[in-house]
């Protein structure tokens, strides 16, 4: 689900468990397939993903969970 007001906005998850680099084309591919257009970073030593998008941190913290990863939003 992305945000109907079409504001972009950036997100920055904790990812448990990427291991590789298929991990990071695996984490990218399914927030690209929630959101197309977003713009994705994942730091795989550090086990953290930043995304520009239009959807929410829920939304992609499930695709992710769909993908076989856990992850939640970080604050600060």
């Amino acid at each position: 689900m992305t945000d109907r007001s079409g504001a972009r906005m950036e997100l920055l998850m904790k990812v448990e468990g990427m291991t590789c680099q298929g991990c990071v084309a695996a984490v990218t591919r399914a927030v690209q397939r929630l959101d197309p257009a977003a713009q994705v970073s994942v730091d795989l030593e550090a086990g953290r993903l930043a995304v520009v998008t239009q959807a929410q941190a829920l939304d992609v913290a499930r695709a992710l969970g769909r993908a076989g990863y856990e992850a939640e939003a970080m604050t600060g």
